[in-house]
């Protein structure tokens, strides 16, 4: 163990049983925890709602994924692990309902319990709960895993564990955290953190990358066999602990699942249609009615199926970097938003199928409604009102063209909306300031981004247009990641998803501190008060009411910021299959998720 480590091990308190606060005698162990309001399911619930719970146990799945790994530990920053393994190979304290916006049922603990001001929380493990290898999980493996993730771990674990003042035992099968302040979503986090084996790691650097260990977790698959960069197989544990937990009742039907690595798309869409492969998910809606028609589909062997979800759309396009005065002022953003042809570059790329993002919450009841910002949404926006740009309280829609090359109406509106941003074109066409400046800037992309770089040429085509100089730069993945993380671009390609719990997420992702911290994600540079203060009344909503509301209200104040041109989303999830992969008819509300494919399906022969 390291020195570092060992010190920090030894400030983790162990307190007696017998020392119990005033707060703690308030609270109650339930069998779940919800983000707001109480559970859904009842404490004696018989299996999650979105499962078969008569799903017969058998069969494999083989997915493909572009790319490799050299590592078999998802859970630290050194080397590339298969990222399904952070799912399907480790569980947590408590586990999710996908089919509710947020909430944790007992998993690994029996129980949770909490304060009013979830100030603090504790977990009470099943005293049946195993690792693989047949060894119980204790109180100190908890508290290990917490503590190693938290410091030496990847840095996506860091920030929570900033935020725990003491971890602690309070007696042999309860851990408590208590926060350094109180946060209404912090205790269903630290319910969702991987459950490792302290004993595995001893005399281990825990840091270290490589293949050489395989962890030994709870989860109710375990590796069977890999090699680095070609495969990992997983089995499904016939001595699973979870067995006869209800919450686990209709998951884990699949007896091995196989994941094969290939160097391109390509490659991995003819290892599904010469039979390698048994599933694919497919993001393009004209690649979906047009590729799909070899002789397995033909045949039946191989089925298609499309399974709708109620998510967030989140934002994907192209995102303008307000760092550069180019972009700074409103009129100018809102005339790229103008100039962007959705309806035709729609029907080129996707045949006019997949739905336009009209906001960062669209599709889910956390978006913005149409017409003017009402009741506690109104109430939310009003102190600042004068900071806002318009649209954001009496109403605002994306322009729509009739679907022409020539975009003419909306082409039109965005030279008025130079013009009044001081940019006219000179006798040669070329659009200038009053400085003599030329309208002239990048768009920056990833090297292989074949389906944006199409985008690009139809939006570049119209810039041009209206006497735009605009180039586009492919790059190579190591330049890409440290031009964005240092935001030295004008114009790039940007995709941030969003959930149905928002949550202290929202502040790197657009608040005014991650605008200038290296390798932050708020892209767009945007520093604004009314964004900040939003973002904290959502995270410390204490009603639902007031939670959608401050959502709502957010997703106006991003959206009429017009800082990002939007494309579209997938308002379905596009799966071909082997016909003998089945899952539930009952759909969970975030549809194809984490925690759908593999973990609900069966083999039916």
């Amino acid at each position: 163990m390291k020195p570092q480590l060992r010190q920090l091990v030894t400030a983790i308190v162990f307190v007696a049983p017998t020392i119990i606060t005033a707060q703690q005698s308030v609270a109650e162990p339930q069998h779940g925890i919800a983000m707001y309001g109480e559970p859904a399911l009842p404490p004696d619930f018989a299996h999650l709602p979105h499962v078969n719970p008569d799903a017969p146990r058998g069969g494999r799945i083989v997915q493909g994924e572009v790319g490799s790994f050299d590592s078999l530990n998802p859970n630290i920053l050194r080397g590339r692990a298969p990222w399904q393994l952070q799912y399907l190979a480790y569980e947590s304290l408590m586990g999710r309902n996908w089919d509710e916006p947020f909430t944790l049922y007992g998993l690994l603990a029996e129980s949770v319990e909490t304060d009013e001001e979830r100030s603090w929380v504790e977990f009470t493990l099943r005293p049946e709960a195993r690792f693989s290898d047949g060894s119980p999980v204790t109180v100190e493996d908890v508290l290990w895993s917490y503590e190693t993730l938290g410091t030496i771990g990847h840095p996506r674990f860091h920030g929570t564990w900033s935020r725990v003042e003491r971890a602690e035992a309070v007696d042999d099968r309860t851990i408590r955290f208590t926060f350094t302040e109180p946060d209404r979503e912090l205790p269903l986090i630290m319910g969702m953190r991987p459950i490792l084996q302290k004993a595995q790691w001893e005399n281990r650097d825990f840091a270290e990358s490589g293949t050489s260990v395989i962890p030994i977790t709870t989860a109710p698959y375990v590796i069977d066999r890999f090699e680095a960069g070609r495969y990992v197989y997983l089995k499904r544990n016939p001595d699973y602990w979870g067995n006869d937990l209800p919450f686990m009742r209709g998951q884990a039907n699949l007896d091995e699942i196989r994941m094969e690595f290939f160097g391109d798309g390509t490659a991995m869409f003819e290892a599904f249609t010469s039979g390698l492969l048994n599933t694919m998910r497919e993001t393009n809606a004209n690649a979906w009615n047009t590729r799909y028609n070899f002789p397995a589909v033909q045949a039946g062997e191989i089925v298609k199926s499309e399974i709708p979800h109620q998510r967030p759309s989140g934002i994907a396009g192209f995102v303008m970097n307000t760092r550069n005065p180019l972009f700074s002022d409103w009129r100018v953003r809102d005339a790229m938003i103008h100039a962007f042809n959705f309806e035709y570059a729609n029907q080129v790329i996707n045949a006019g199928e997949d739905p336009r993002i009209t906001s960062y919450f669209s599709n889910s009841v956390l978006g913005m409604q149409d017409g003017p910002a009402e009741g506690r949404v109104a109430e939310f926006l009003e102190p600042f009102a004068d900071q806002l740009y318009p649209g954001a309280l009496d109403g605002y829609r994306l322009p729509t063209s009739d679907g022409s090359v020539a975009n003419r109406a909306n082409m039109r509106a965005a030279t008025n909306l130079l013009t009044e941003a001081g940019w006219e074109p000179d006798n040669a066409g070329v659009l200038r300031n009053t400085a003599g400046e030329a309208f002239r800037f990048t768009i920056l992309l990833r090297q292989g981004s074949t389906e944006v770089a199409s985008i690009a040429d139809i939006y570049v085509e119209a810039l041009k247009r209206l006497g735009m100089d605009v180039t586009v730069s492919q790059i190579d993945s190591a330049q890409y990641t440290e031009r964005t993380n240092n935001f030295d671009f004008d114009m790039s390609y940007y995709v941030r998803g969003l959930s149905l719990s928002p949550g202290a997420e929202q502040r790197l992702y657009w608040g005014s501190e991650a605008a200038s911290i290296s390798g932050a994600r708020n892209w767009m540079g945007v520093e604004s008060p009314a964004i900040d203060a939003l973002i904290e009344r959502l995270l410390n909503s204490q009603e639902e009411e007031d939670f959608i509301a401050s959502a709502r209200a957010l997703d106006r104040v991003l959206t009429t910021g017009r800082y990002v041109v939007p494309f579209w989303f997938n308002d379905r999830a596009r799966i071909a299959h082997a016909a003998e992969l089945q899952y539930p008819e009952r759909l969970p509300v975030y549809g194809d998720w984490i925690g759908f494919q593999p973990d609900v399906w069966w083999w039916q022969d």
